[in-house]
């Protein structure tokens, strides 16, 4: 059974490295008979995509199928690790070279693993952040390693400071995704101290350590559980839809904007933009809306349009 475990793999390597290969000369690498290997594609194509080319046209993978050691999860990699200690017993029935394919393998994990660490490296490196005020310039920037647990799922250690209560915790967060907004990063992911998924300013960490614990997200939608959500800060169950018109000065403009909802524009023949958007917190929106002055006009909700002349004109009182 593990000679045909091993004559197997040996199968889907050798048509993963030479697609079009044919049955005789599988016969011919794995040093056996050629209904052997006919019996064993007919085994492999249960559980893998093996297709036949045709009469004498060899066997190849449907689709981007393949065998990859180095796409080991950490996982994966700690199980193979053991490899050899579990087979001790049946070591003296396994082919020559056992030992030496082992050690190619992990020897290629391994280099593999600290390359992509590299590539990694080189990313954070390149992605430059500021610095907020009064921080030293030199405070350590922790897009590196919250990468690197995103990347392998594995949890985090943090201290975040809590600006509403001026105050820093100690929490394990399992850090799901990175999203850019203003300048600035924020990190979505389960916080096992609240127990829920809560968003994180990536500015506000004081320090983060990758820990040995793995996640895995299960269903977890980002686009869902950003529904209704303008930018990064999420509201409740309140829906609120606004109606905005901007002027065709910053009309296209608008357009540019990436988001997560998903707003309903419609061009107006004299070039400006009716915008219609559902939302479940009013405050970034508004701020954001405000930030075009009177290059955009709040149409509805209505209590928002007198809320928004309310403010001007408390604006105007400070320059009289």
């Amino acid at each position: 059974m593990t000679e045909r475990l091993i004559r197997l793999l040996r199968i889907i390597m050798l048509i993963q490295g030479k697609p079009g290969i044919l049955g005789r000369e599988l016969a011919e690498r794995c040093e056996t008979t050629e209904r052997t290997i006919y019996r064993d594609l007919e085994l492999l194509s249960t559980f893998v995509p093996i297709t036949s080319l045709g009469h004498g046209k060899g066997y190849t993978f449907v689709g981007s199928f393949s065998m990859y050691p180095l796409n080991f999860t950490e996982q994966e990699a700690l199980v193979f690790s053991m490899l050899p200690s579990v087979i001790d017993q049946v070591k003296p029935l396994l082919p020559p070279g056992f030992d030496s394919a082992y050690e190619k393998v992990m020897a290629t994990y391994r280099k593999e693993k600290a390359r992509h660490a590299d590539v990694v490296q080189q990313v954070a490196d390149i992605i430059q952040l500021g610095t907020p005020v009064g921080r030293d310039q030199d405070s350590p920037n922790y897009l590196f390693p919250i990468i690197q647990a995103i990347l392998s799922q594995h949890t985090v250690k943090a201290v975040y400071h809590t600006q509403s209560r001026n105050e820093q915790t100690e929490r394990l967060i399992d850090p799901y995704y990175l999203i850019p907004r203003e300048q600035r990063f924020y990190l979505v992911g389960y916080c096992h101290q609240a127990e829920d998924i809560r968003t994180f300013r990536l500015s506000r960490f004081r320090s983060v350590e990758i820990t040995d614990r793995t996640f895995d997200k299960g269903g977890f939608n980002i686009r869902q559980y950003m529904k209704h959500t303008f930018s990064i800060e999420r509201g409740n169950d309140q829906i609120i839809r606004f109606k905005v018109r901007f002027s065709p000065k910053v009309a296209r403009y608008i357009k540019e904007v990436e988001w997560f909802v998903e707003p309903r524009m419609k061009d107006e023949p004299d070039g400006s933009l009716l915008f219609e958007v559902t939302l479940n917190h009013d405050r970034e929106f508004l701020m954001w809306v405000n930030s075009y002055g009177p290059e955009a006009e709040i149409l509805e909700p209505r209590s928002y349009r007198d809320l928004m002349r309310e403010q001007l004109e408390r604006w105007q009182a400070l320059y009289r």
